[in-house]
């Protein structure tokens, strides 16, 4: 079946005038998560130098993101996490449709000080212990969490609320959207967590891969307690056998689906993104996707088929090619 987005595509493709001033844009712009980001602004980079035509990155997080995009303010939304209905909501009401692409996969990482010897090895238990909302102000050193830890301080350092980092963390580790302790230094800037646990003895926190790879000589990653009872460290290779679970995720690009089928511009940078992440997802420390599966991505935006797979909740552990099967307008 033809989505009624399409049809209005091809409807309006007879009228290029009232496309082009109606629909282009002078700059392309995008918001949205902070462990996308480095995918996304190497795409923007590349494209840049070969095309001349301007593109803006910001990190506002996963779910800033989706309101700036709601607004019409972004053209494509970086996120870390998929579109919740209240924000598909918000963009259906704003008369927006969106494309959900998938784009790489990623590890979301638990990261220590360098002077820690002793947390080298946790289980999703253990983090729930330390992160969790009966913590707040009762967990307050690491030899509460495991005995043999020293009485050390505990300093926790992640991403805020607005962070789709944020979301998958509390569903995976605590098992609720959003449930966290409340006392701890909260950042959208991964930067701010690696200087933040960098600079102190007793600090963990947790995001993407790429800051990990990008920062290995300030922290060490911990081996995370799999499903099958093994420690695991994140890695490109362990996240593409499946064995470090339950941290590794898909990470989304979402297009303004008018923009993506009208704006040459907008349609040149989409085709170069689709083109060039698996190559440029690896540069940057993500895990790419396989060719098939970047091929069957390319036919799901050519498709325009609008909506996201994600309706019933986060579904953790989809593979590319369900995501693909069950977006619906």
């Amino acid at each position: 079946m033809v989505s009624t987005l399409k049809k209005t595509v091809l409807a309006t493709l007879a009228t290029s005038a009232f496309t082009s001033s109606v629909l282009a844009v002078d700059i392309i712009a995008i918001d949205g998560s902070s462990t996308v980001y480095p995918i996304t602004e190497a795409v923007a980079e590349e494209f840049q130098k070969e095309t001349g035509i301007k593109v803006t990155v910001g990190v506002s997080g996963t779910g800033g993101g989706f309101k700036k995009f709601c607004r019409g303010e972004t053209v494509i939304s970086d996120a870390s996490r998929p579109i919740k209905d209240k924000e598909a909501k918000a963009c259906s009401e704003a008369g927006i449709s969106f494309i959900e692409i998938p784009v790489a996969f990623d590890a979301l990482t638990v990261v220590v000080n360098k002077g820690n010897d002793w947390a080298k090895e946790m289980s999703p238990a253990e983090l729930k212990k330390m992160w969790g909302p009966d913590a707040q102000g009762k967990i307050k050193n690491w030899n509460q969490i495991r005995e043999g830890f020293p009485n050390q301080p505990l300093k926790l350092y992640g991403p805020g609320a607005d962070s789709g980092t944020f979301d998958y963390f509390t569903e995976a580790i605590i098992e609720k959207s959003k449930s966290i302790r409340g006392d701890f230094t909260a950042s959208e800037d991964d930067n701010v967590l690696v200087q933040g646990v960098a600079g102190d003895k007793g600090g963990i926190g947790y995001f993407g891969l790429a800051y990990y790879v990008e920062n290995k000589d300030k922290l060490d990653a911990v081996k995370i307690k799999n499903k099958e009872g093994k420690f695991i460290e994140p890695s490109i290779e362990t996240v593409m056998d499946g064995s470090y679970n339950p941290l590794s995720r898909p990470l989304f690009i979402y297009l303004n689906a008018a923009k993506a089928a009208f704006d040459p511009k907008v349609k040149k940078f989409v085709e170069f993104y689709l083109k060039n992440a698996g190559k440029l997802s690896k540069e940057v420390g993500y895990v790419p996707f396989s060719k098939a599966e970047y091929d069957a991505i390319n036919a799901h935006y050519k498709s325009l088929k609008t909506g996201t797979a994600f309706k019933d909740g986060p579904a953790i552990g989809l593979s590319v090619k369900e995501i693909l099967d069950k977006a619906t307008d």
